[in-house]
């Protein structure tokens, strides 16, 4: 398989009309193939969705305040399409977080919230090709925006291992809450896969963002989604050669720097309704893609069942960050910090 895969690498730089004999080391990655050069990243998607062509249009797009880096080369095919872009300085973030100081570890914070704010200033070009299957299931609407949700929640209810009781109530929640996002602005870009995966550390300042193949049209706060269950759950977001070093106490304080930095982001007079209506969004898109087959309480603690069972049951992490610090709790929150998604 390694072969196979430095041989995409390889038929890449090709392509690019850049020196295909050039020595490669293969880097850890969640989702892509990814090799690294002295200049150059070059990822390969192996799935047919062609998600790397809308990064290679977006890219050249970013401003300069995004830290996106340079776009080198596209092409390849469906199931093999690749993106080469030349390498800034610096190593992941979520790789550097364990060793890093508290003061290094509020810098970057602040650093990051910039950046998203730099990036949520842009409009969304009007031409920017489809996304295929966005990581929550909202329509790009101003209103009505849970309609895909809702029909995705009729099909769960199908699924004969998962519990009807909690499908049904994310459902009456859906419903009952769905107005918070009203309008649902898609006018100018999230990132829509902010991890700190995504983002590059030079030791003291924060050289790149990376990944924009999710990236979408849609309200500021959609960012924290996926960014709030990277800070609960960051060791199912990482490389799996450093998951172990990879705590969740580490990124505890990581959601209140942001509120101080980034406000408005956690402003909204229904906070904690449009942040659950999300989750649920991107869980059942989850577990549409890969049915369970066991019951939830024969699955992960992890798994996006019982992800979502917590959130209609109101004991998700977005529910530990509302209610603030408690000891029982595996987030070791600063009770001196009011808790960023107080609104409700």
């Amino acid at each position: 398989m390694s072969d196979f895969a430095e041989a995409r690498a390889r038929r890449a730089l090709s392509d690019a009309g850049l020196d295909y004999t050039m020595a490669l080391n293969r880097a850890s990655s969640v989702t892509n193939e990814v090799w690294l050069t002295d200049d150059f990243a070059i990822r390969v998607n192996r799935k047919p969705n062609q998600r790397l062509r809308r990064e290679a249009y977006l890219g050249p797009r970013l401003p300069a305040g995004v830290h996106y880096p340079e776009v080198v080369g596209y092409g390849g095919q469906l199931g093999a399409d690749w993106l080469i872009v030349r390498r800034r300085p610096g190593d992941v973030l979520s790789r550097r977080w364990p060793s890093m100081s508290v003061g290094e570890r509020r810098s970057a914070t602040r650093q990051l919230a910039g950046l998203m704010r730099s990036l949520h200033a842009v409009a969304c070009p009007p031409d920017l090709p489809p996304i295929d299957a966005a990581p929550q299931l909202l329509c790009d609407q101003e209103y009505a925006a849970t309609r895909p949700l809702l029909e995705a929640l009729d099909a769960l209810l199908a699924i004969p291992s998962m519990d009807r009781q909690v499908t049904e109530d994310a459902t009456e929640m859906v419903r009952a809450t769905s107005a918070a996002l009203d309008p649902f602005s898609t006018s100018h870009l999230v990132h829509g896969d902010i991890t700190f995966e995504n983002v590059l550390w030079n030791g003291t300042a924060i050289s790149a963002m990376l990944d924009f193949e999710w990236a979408r049209g849609g309200p500021r706060d959609l960012d924290l989604d996926v960014l709030l269950r990277f800070c609960a759950y960051p060791f199912l977001h990482v490389a799996a050669d450093y998951e172990d070093q990879t705590l969740a106490a580490d990124y505890a304080p990581v959601p209140y720097w942001l509120a101080e930095d980034y406000p408005e982001l956690f402003t909204h007079p229904h906070q904690l309704d449009r942040m659950r209506l999300y989750s649920i969004a991107f869980d059942v898109r989850d577990l549409l893609q890969s049915p369970p087959t066991v019951s939830a309480n024969q699955l992960s603690p992890h798994h996006a069942a019982n992800r979502l069972a917590r959130t209609v049951h109101g004991t998700s992490h977005l529910d530990r960050l509302a209610d603030g610090l408690d000891p029982e709790l595996p987030w070791d929150f600063m009770s001196t910090v009011e808790a960023p998604l107080a609104h409700r």
